[in-house]
């Protein structure tokens, strides 16, 4: 829904893919909350930048899910 009404680069879509990444970290559906992150967090740091709040919180977001996934790897660690 959001990505269609505001496009993948607004702000508010930004934010909504961290609260969604949020419920699936929570579900520990990890895998899918870092496949969300992985492409969402270039996005935002492309139109935010680098030290934006919404920037930096889906980079935590994704610290989270490398945390609490047991099946996370080095390679994961590649933003």
């Amino acid at each position: 829904g959001r990505v269609k009404k505001d496009g993948e680069e607004h702000e508010y879509t930004l934010i909504a893919a961290n609260n969604y990444s949020s419920s699936l970290n929570s579900l520990e559906r990890f895998e899918e909350a870092k496949s969300l992150l992985r492409k969402t967090m270039p996005v935002a740091r492309r139109v935010l930048g680098d030290n934006d709040e919404n920037t930096l919180r889906l980079r935590w977001s994704y610290a989270k899910a490398l945390y609490r996934d047991p099946t996370a790897t080095l390679d994961d660690l590649h933003e």
